[in-house]
């Protein structure tokens, strides 16, 4: 892959300017497009599989400071979007802690990123369920129908067109690897124009004396 970019790069910076037909000029764009989009699928092969391979111990990590953490990394397109997000009284889950930011902030990110019109509103909440903690992540923005539940959780299954919204389509399925990982479920509701919500269970934290 890096050869044919690089040879492709080459073609186009020494044949610039050059006299070329149209359809040569278009081949060039083409093959360069298509190297970077094919670049991009194997860093999002290589991030899926390393869920499992390349994934820490579990630790009891502070939701709080994981969704700051997030937030930090998504700054730009909150302040871009002027989203705004309520995180409330949050637990202290067994996890890993970096897996759980990736979640967050995947979560938040296409919340932001699939908004409608309006100001975009998300909002974050825990409840206890039996030896778990069942978090939503709801929001106001495009939705969904229904009947494609099954398929945005699909490494690179897409309801939108590239064109209008950017990615490979692999973020949702990172998010279900990663809560399959902890031992949890993850699940959606939603209404086209009416928002999504997202469902997942993390196991709590352990009880220690600094925790208690």
């Amino acid at each position: 892959m890096r050869v044919i970019s690089n040879f492709t790069q080459l073609l186009a910076k020494r044949y610039s300017g050059k006299v070329l037909d149209e359809d040569a000029h278009e081949f060039i764009d083409f093959t360069l497009d298509a190297t970077k989009r094919m670049h991009q699928l194997i860093n999002d092969l290589l991030l899926y599989s390393r869920v499992e391979t390349k994934g820490q111990g579990f630790e009891n990590v502070d939701s709080r400071q994981v969704i700051d953490i997030a937030l930090s990394n998504l700054s730009v397109a909150i302040q871009e979007s002027g989203a705004v997000i309520t995180a409330h009284e949050l637990p202290v889950v067994r996890g890993d802690s970096s897996q759980l930011v990736q979640l967050f902030q995947n979560l938040i990110g296409n919340a932001i990123k699939f908004r409608s019109d309006k100001l975009p509103v998300i909002e974050i909440t825990a409840e206890p369920q039996g030896g778990m903690w069942k978090f939503a992540v709801k929001d106001n923005g495009l939705g969904f129908d229904i009947k494609y539940l099954d398929r945005i959780f699909v490494i690179f299954q897409r309801l939108h067109e590239r064109e209008t919204y950017p990615g490979s389509g692999i973020g949702l399925a990172v998010c279900k690897k990663i809560v399959e990982r902890h031992n949890g479920r993850l699940s959606a509701d939603s209404k086209p124009g009416q928002g999504a919500s997202f469902f997942f269970t993390l196991p709590k934290g352990v009880l220690t004396k600094e925790t208690a």
